[in-house]
């Protein structure tokens, strides 16, 4: 039987490759709204963390989101990540 191809993304922080479903997606869309899409079918650009405290927290410190979306990211952003990584750990 032929094995189903698993999507690779890049973590935007670490650079290292993992499994979509091991990443977080956040999304700008084309109004300019950014948001964390936990479903990875959003439209728009994309940015992907690992799901790990310590990458969302030196992607807030480093401002790398913001320079991979071209935009502000609130501290909103940043707080629903934590939530979500802290549920599914």
């Amino acid at each position: 039987m032929k094995q189903k191809k698993i999507p690779m993304r890049s973590c935007v922080v670490t650079k290292e490759k993992y499994p979509k479903k091991e990443l977080v997606r956040v999304v700008k869309d084309n109004k300019g709204l950014v948001s964390v899409d936990l479903t990875g079918k959003l439209n728009g650009h994309g940015a992907y963390l690992k799901k790990d405290i310590e990458v969302v927290d030196l992607a807030r410190k480093t401002k790398v989101l913001e320079r991979y979306l071209n935009t502000q990211i609130s501290d909103d952003i940043y707080d629903e990540l934590r939530s979500v990584i802290s549920k599914n750990s």
